[in-house]
């Protein structure tokens, strides 16, 4: 299954720039759609997924991995199935954004919020064909560890269950922070009866004041 990157939801650019204003001044405007473009060209989009029955215990079969968490549980507590996903814009979006911070810090912020609006694009798109491939069948939320109480330190659990690293060239800091950073993890439930579905984006979210990735940069990826 191919990554796509089918387009960039300007309104979801301009909430990860914290834009607030009822209208887009001109030049905003130019700068917006300039940027987008850039990171439209410069994306080389790539996916990972991979099917697992899920245990009685909450493990995933044939692996040592169990998500913890409550929230974890109430998302997964009608499925007997569970997706595993990796996503990013590739290593040349990161090329383009750290070139862009030494060169236009204006212009840098504008293409992070747009590369953050991008892979949200390509996950959504990823969902979209899963949901297809596993019709009748229903898919909950992606849910990623940092999220809710699902232990952001399981990321580096789940990036050893899908071999991320060697699969589609994203890797782990000391911290835990993905690299590329415009990259997303996480697990999707399948079921058998219709799933509820929250409102996505982190501007939707109650942490969206106090969240750890956007002070970084970055998000959990449960978009």
């Amino acid at each position: 299954m191919e990554g796509r990157l089918t387009g960039i939801n300007r309104k979801e650019t301009l909430q990860y720039l914290g834009y607030l204003g009822s209208e887009i001044p001109e030049q905003l405007e130019q700068d917006l759609t300039r940027c987008e473009e850039e990171v439209l060209k410069t994306a080389r989009p790539r996916v990972l997924w991979k099917l697992f029955s899920l245990e009685q215990d909450g493990r995933f079969a044939g692996t040592a991995f169990s998500p913890r968490g409550h929230d974890v549980q109430k998302l997964l507590k009608d499925c007997n199935q569970v997706i595993l996903i990796a996503v990013t814009l590739g290593s040349e979006t990161e090329q383009l954004l750290r070139r862009s911070q030494i060169r236009n810090m204006g212009d840098a912020v504008i293409l992070d919020a747009a590369a953050s609006a991008a892979v949200e694009n390509v996950c959504d798109n990823l969902c979209k064909d899963l949901a297809e491939r596993f019709a009748p069948r229903y898919l909950t939320d992606r849910f990623s560890p940092g999220y809710g109480d699902f232990p952001f330190a399981q990321q580096r659990e789940l990036f050893g269950v899908l071999d991320i690293t060697r699969q589609i060239g994203v890797s782990l800091s000391e911290s835990g922070l993905m690299l590329p950073q415009k990259s997303v993890t996480a697990l999707i439930g399948v079921a058998d009866r219709p799933q509820e579905h929250r409102h996505r984006g982190c501007a939707s979210c109650t942490m969206f004041e106090t969240c750890r990735f956007r002070k970084e940069d970055t998000h959990c990826g449960a978009i």
